[in-house]
């Protein structure tokens, strides 16, 4: 179990955990998990850290379809900040309490401020890291809202919602 199973489970929040060989030579973590749970990748989504207004232990959260890329200006604007970087990742790992490429929003160490690409709020399910590379929770969008006090923010570009 990770924090992230746990603390759906424990809020009785309705979830499916998917498994799946990890390979570390996969150039993308939120891709190859799609294609191994067989997938479609705009309903699988990756979790990406970004530090605000300079401040490299000043973050927040990102939920983004895997095969789009954040767009910082549109980051700034969803968290209300001038501006902001993709966080240094040992930072992450160590506010997180998880390692890159298992990153999950749900049961971080500490609560940070989340935002949710607002594709999301389209679909029955999501697919999130679980918490560990090779595990994936899929919940309703509102669910992973709910469990980390996350709002629905236009994050990327060229996204058809």
């Amino acid at each position: 179990m990770t924090p992230a199973i746990n603390l759906a489970k424990k809020k009785k929040i309705s979830h499916t955990i998917h498994e799946y060989q990890h390979d570390p030579r996969a150039e993308s973590y939120g891709l190859e998990a799609a294609e191994a749970m067989g997938q479609d990748p705009s309903d699988v989504f990756k979790t990406l850290l970004f530090s605000l207004n300079g401040d490299s232990k000043n973050l927040a959260v990102a939920v983004i379809p895997v095969e789009h890329k954040l767009n910082l200006k549109l980051a700034a604007k969803a968290a209300k900040a001038k501006k902001v970087e993709m966080a240094n990742p040992e930072i992450a790992q160590k506010i997180t309490g998880y390692v890159v490429g298992g990153i999950s929003p749900l049961g971080q160490k500490k609560d940070l401020p989340t935002y949710i690409h607002q594709s999301a709020q389209n679909k029955a399910t999501i697919c999130v890291s679980a918490g560990r590379r090779g595990v994936e929770i899929e919940l309703a969008p509102q669910d992973l809202a709910l469990l980390t006090r996350g709002q629905f923010a236009e994050l990327c570009l060229n996204i058809d919602d």
